[in-house]
């Protein structure tokens, strides 16, 4: 089986390529992993025969943190490429501006596939990592898509203050939380982009509903299923779903299993299903829990930071000396005493106590994981961490 390792740029692209017109299956490593040599051997190695032709193969993180692959048949991703065309009316779209690795599904499917079925122009950056060639890009882009994850809006728009790219006709946004707090920042910066919320998983390959920004007015709205998906809960209000899309197999701690045509797939998310038809978020399962009897639900906490704070923020759960659980919330750059008096005054005016941060921190900039997402785990060992603020219990 052949093993795709990724190095950036065109040249990616162009080995994929390849890769997708030949019958053998394929895996594509990301650049930085901490995957093994035995551990790929292994996992491509428990593959059956009959998916070793036609098939691809990503690597996420699971529900443990533990390396996790999954396995995609192209023509399902074919299928999901046209219609995610047709559902955020790309036609006008002339090229896509790559700012994530290729290996991260959701710019695998939504830019380098959607391009080679649409027959557009993909231009390849570092994204963040180069902003001085990433604004230059941005400059010369021409009726283009950009895809980001939220994460890279404050930075992005830092780096854009006082330019303007009307180029840029379409932005997506997946992976993690959706910067709703910052659309008119977005607007400023791209006055002819239409603005998309998408929704979905390495599982979904990786789409599973979409909604225009302007059609509601909390990021936790993930809009509605795309053609070919049905979205439900189960008692506990955890979301599944059935895709036409979906991944064909997966393995996860060890164990490799397909996935049936019948089978409701977890998320991983919390969710409920609004009477307008959308869908809302209450976040991931391991971002809602009980302290002292009341549920805290660390997406909303963040929404009303993010309405305070302009740069980056994060929170992340601890146990404190009592032994129950709560958050610490840690924001970039460092914020001045001003900033955190005005954070203070939002949480006691907007929060019960239960819900305030047990502490709140900075770093200089939160680390992030290749797809752009926070790195929760490299976070706690930052150096130059700073505490403004400690809850007395």
């Amino acid at each position: 089986m052949r093993i795709i390792k990724e190095t950036g740029g065109p040249e990616t692209a162009r080995v994929l390529d390849q890769a997708w017109s030949a019958p053998e299956t394929f895996a594509l490593l990301p650049t930085k992993t901490s995957l093994t040599a035995e551990w790929v051997e292994q996992a491509l190695g428990a593959i059956p025969l009959e998916l070793q032709s036609g098939h691809f193969c990503l690597f996420t993180s699971g529900t443990t943190g533990d390396p996790k692959m999954v396995v995609g048949e192209r023509r399902r991703s074919e299928k999901l490429a046209c219609v995610l065309h047709a559902v955020q009316d790309s036609e006008p779209v002339k090229e896509t501006i790559g700012t994530l690795p290729l290996s991260y599904c959701f710019a695998f499917v939504n830019q380098w596939l959607w391009s080679r079925v649409s027959q557009r122009k993909m231009i390849h950056t570092h994204g963040l990592g180069r902003p001085d060639l990433l604004l230059d890009v941005l400059a010369q882009a021409q009726q283009a898509m950009l895809c980001l994850v939220g994460a890279q809006v404050p930075t992005l728009m830092e780096h854009c203050a006082g330019r303007c790219f009307p180029g840029i006709i379409r932005i997506h946004f997946a992976g993690g939380r959706f910067p709703q707090e910052r659309l008119l920042d977005l607007a400023r910066v791209f006055p002819s982009a239409e603005i998309f919320n998408n929704y979905g998983c390495a599982e979904a390959m990786p789409r599973l509903t979409i909604r225009r920004a302007g059609e509601a007015e909390v990021a936790t709205n993930i809009g509605r299923p795309i053609p070919g998906v049905e979205l439900a809960t189960d008692d506990s209000f955890a979301l599944v779903f059935r895709s036409s899309y979906r991944a064909v197999a997966q393995l996860e701690n060890g164990v490799f299993r397909r996935i049936t045509e019948e089978e409701w797939v977890p998320t991983g998310d919390l969710g409920h299903r609004l009477p307008t038809g959308d869908w809302e978020l209450q976040g991931r399962a391991n971002e809602v829990f009980k302290r002292y009897g009341e549920k805290i639900a660390i997406p909303q906490i963040l929404t009303m930071v993010n309405r305070q704070w302009r740069g980056s923020a994060l929170l992340y759960r601890e146990t404190d000396a009592m032994g129950e659980e709560g958050v610490v919330l840690v924001l970039s750059p460092g914020p001045t005493e001003s900033h955190v008096r005005a954070l203070l005054q939002a949480f006691r005016k907007e929060q019960p106590r239960s819900h305030w941060p047990l502490r709140i921190e900075s770093v200089a900039a939160i680390p992030t994981l290749p797809n752009g997402k926070p790195d929760g785990k490299a976070l706690r060992q930052s150096p130059g961490l700073q505490v403004h603020w400690r809850q007395r219990i």
